[in-house]
């Protein structure tokens, strides 16, 4: 592992533990060279499914994409960073459990407002919102009774 500070290849795990219920190893390492500290985390990459657009385009899943648009609808919203990764991680593992070589994006966008409903309300209908491209104030005041009344 590359020293972030002086860049040397040469370093040393200090100590190791697993994070994310054992889904990733968190590594504390020391560089030889200049004596700095730093931590590395290692996990498994998985194979992800291609995503089929509405129009019918096909493009790479990526995380950082889903990451993006839950990040968005949780802005300014009390919900722990910790909580948004368990549910993106939560989200791709049903996608990739039902769907492991192709999902549609309609798919995607179901999942999400599913999970995400779980944590936050407000941050549903944001998403919602834009994902079922609400026009005007009725389609939020529909939307918002139909969470009242669950």
């Amino acid at each position: 592992m590359k020293c972030p500070r002086c860049s040397s290849i040469d370093d040393r795990v200090i100590d190791s533990r697993a994070v994310r219920d054992g889904k990733a190893t968190r590594r504390r390492r020391e560089c030889s060279e200049c004596g700095y500290r730093f931590t590395t985390y290692e996990c498994i990459e998985r194979s992800f499914p291609v995503v089929v657009k509405n129009d019918g385009r096909r493009e790479p899943f990526d995380r950082h994409k889903l990451e993006k648009g839950i990040d968005r609808a949780c802005e300014k919203r009390p919900v722990a960073a910790e909580d948004l990764r368990d549910l993106v991680d939560r989200i791709i593992a049903k996608i990739t459990e039902e769907f492991p070589d192709e999902v549609t994006g309609k798919f995607i966008g179901k999942c999400v407002m599913k999970f995400l409903q779980e944590v936050d309300q407000v941050a549903y209908v944001r998403f919602a919102s834009v994902y079922r491209q609400f026009k005007d104030v009725s389609q939020f005041k529909e939307e918002l009774d139909r969470l009242l009344k669950d």
